[in-house]
């Protein structure tokens, strides 16, 4: 999900937190069903949910494994920029095989999962296309070798 900068988070009630607690456990369970839990009707969730979307404080998506589709490589890349960040990780943002970048602090100045379908397809993506971007000025390749934990289910404060 892309954050968008320069709008003020509203704090969310307690219904619409309990609203998101009960997707987060099943994206797929009906507004009837949750208009139970919550005290609503299910024409008043579904307005919910979709105000929910709609602000960008929420998505309802299908999680796949990438493995399981066929897509033998995935990886961090951590990326070293020269100038302007934001630019760079707008760039990085646009390719296809990049699910996630995110501006940090310390050692890299920008973190990117990518998912590929071979190692050449990963090479191919570093060398000819990231590693091209104006302003990459160094990347440092982290291999995903066995995924233990990845969750979606953080709660809501």
């Amino acid at each position: 999900m892309s954050r968008r900068t320069g709008r003020t988070a509203q704090p969310l009630d307690d219904v619409s937190k309990a609203i998101i607690e009960q997707l987060q456990q099943d994206g797929r369970r009906s507004y009837a069903a949750i208009g139970k839990v919550v005290g609503l009707s299910e024409a008043a969730v579904r307005q919910r949910v979709q105000r929910l979307i709609e602000s960008g404080v929420m998505q309802v998506v299908a999680v796949t494994d990438p493995l399981e589709l066929g897509f033998a490589r995935q990886a961090m890349v951590g990326i070293r920029v020269t100038g302007p960040l934001e630019p760079v990780a707008d760039r990085l943002a646009e390719l296809d095989e990049v699910d996630y970048v995110v501006v940090t602090a310390g050692s890299y100045d920008l973190l990117v999962e990518v998912v590929c379908e071979s190692d050449e397809h990963l090479l191919e993506l570093i060398s000819g296309r990231i590693r091209a971007i104006e302003g990459v000025q160094a990347t440092e390749t982290f291999m995903y070798l066995s995924l233990r934990k990845q969750t979606y289910s953080w709660g809501v404060r």
